[in-house]
């Protein structure tokens, strides 16, 4: 007999995290795992929601666990395995039955799947915080029909991280794909923090001789201005951290190489296609990637020398221009999402992505409050051009470019505190250099140009002159 509300396949770290969450508050829920032992070991270890946890030992087992019409979420890994998920589901769910991928779906899959004239109801979710968020309160981004959101959002409103004012972190950001791709955005401006936090840590490390505990106290103070965030609260944690094989900071014995499941790499590709610069981000997976290539690095090193030597940098300074960049970088990702919009038929409702993303992901932060005022009060606007963030802004430039200059001279490899400066350059001068751009593919290639004096010649004297 039915008896759970939905259903969850795929109990690892992040499966189960959410199972439990869901069961905590409330609602009855039936899982499925490849591995039987681990769907009978998962009920075992669930405690007191033990009750509300009912285990099942095939997919029509599962199905026939849920009372219809059936809601059942996707914990598996993205790609090939959703498809295979999904056709192994098929035999037995009904046209009213909903099937949800909450895992780090590309959300041209998702759309795909959508398309895909599937004989159920198919919802893509993006679901971010990690492990400790998907069990007490992950940000929540769907994608799909209002229709298919509304049918489980009083689960997944009620599982999902709240701002202060109480207010649920999880929305409908548009149809088909429009959540994941929501999320990879998110993750892009996650990797592109993450690199601006590094590049100042190593600034402190190697610019100003500091050691972990020392720059664990300066990360700490940040926390409570400004550049309140999650990210930074971590910082300050793993650099207090003493390793338990030896006592040394933590930090101090981690191998420089970072891995990455790909989402921000995707922001970076999609990004060219839709034409929106997102330079601090692409830099942010471009470091990634020289990280993992450790041999060259060392050859490198020994080739020309250690490159990062001590400099007359200040604490102040570093977080003015963190401030700065991180302002730079949200602004640009916040320019991509708008972008999406018109090419995908989505309505992506910006101040609303920022209040998703203020609690339960990885990058809640103080500043999204304000970036939701802003973008509500002009979403068409960058958000760089907000008065509240203009201001801010104008008060870290100097140290921003004071910082990435003496970073440059010491030889410290700063690259998206350089982009994200660059990017601002840019952006605020009205004559640029493309002029000459285009004079050179008009001359090579008759592509033709627009004129400042309204004459409508579009091309240059060059062509009869080669001729």
């Amino acid at each position: 007999m039915a008896q759970a509300r939905i259903g969850l396949i795929g109990l690892g770290t992040m499966g189960a995290a959410l199972a439990l969450n869901i069961a905590e508050k409330g609602f009855p829920i039936a899982v499925w795992n490849r591995t039987t032992d681990v769907t009978h070991r998962f009920k075992a270890d669930a405690g007191e929601l033990a009750d509300r946890v009912i285990p099942t030992d095939s997919l029509k087992e599962l199905v026939e666990a849920i009372t219809p019409p059936r809601a059942i979420i996707l914990m598996v890994p993205a790609g090939a395995a959703v498809d295979q998920q999904i056709e192994a589901l098929t035999p037995y769910l009904g046209p009213d039955d909903l099937v949800i991928d909450a895992g780090n779906a590309d959300f041209h899959d998702t759309n795909r799947r959508n398309q895909a004239g599937l004989p159920f109801h198919f919802l893509g979710m993006g679901v971010s915080g990690g492990e400790e968020g998907a069990r007490h309160g992950p940000s929540i981004m769907g994608g799909g029909s209002e229709a298919d959101w509304s049918s489980v959002a009083d689960i997944l409103t009620a599982i999902s991280a709240k701002a202060e004012d109480g207010t649920p972190c999880a929305a409908r950001m548009g149809d088909e794909g429009a959540g994941h791709f929501v999320k990879m955005v998110h993750n892009g401006i996650e990797y592109a923090d993450m690199q601006m936090i590094a590049e100042v840590y190593g600034i402190m490390r190697d610019g100003m001789g500091m050691d972990a505990a020392q720059i664990s106290k300066v990360f700490s103070r940040w926390n409570e201005g400004p550049l309140q965030s999650y990210l930074i609260e971590i910082s300050a944690a793993v650099t207090a951290t003493a390793d338990p094989h030896g006592g040394k900071p933590i930090v101090d014995v981690i191998l420089d190489r970072a891995g990455q499941k790909g989402t921000g790499r995707w922001t970076a590709i999609e990004a060219q296609h839709l034409a929106a610069p997102i330079p601090v981000i692409e830099a942010a997976v471009m470091a990634r990637n020289v990280s993992g290539q450790l041999d060259q690095r060392k050859a490198g090193e020994a080739r020309f020398g250690a490159a990062p030597k001590r400099a007359d940098f200040d604490t102040g300074a570093l977080e003015q221009a963190l401030i700065a960049g991180k302002i730079l970088c949200y602004a640009q990702g916040f320019a991509m999402i708008a972008a999406a919009s018109k090419p995908f038929g989505w309505t992506l409702n910006l101040p609303e992505i920022a209040k998703v993303w203020r609690a339960g992901c990885i990058i809640r932060s103080t500043m999204l409050n304000d970036m939701a005022e802003a973008l509500a009060e002009d979403p068409a606007r960058n958000l760089v051009l907000a008065p509240f963030f203009a201001d801010l802004v104008e008060k870290a430039l100097p140290s921003l470019r004071r910082v990435v200059v003496e970073a440059i001279d010491a030889g410290h490899a700063v690259p998206a505190l350089v982009s994200g400066l660059m990017w601002f350059d840019m952006m605020r001068t009205s004559r640029g250099t493309a002029n000459m751009i285009q004079a050179q593919r008009d001359f090579f290639g008759a592509h033709g140009f627009e004129r400042l004096d309204g004459i409508e010649d579009s091309h240059g004297p060059w062509a009869m002159q080669q001729g």
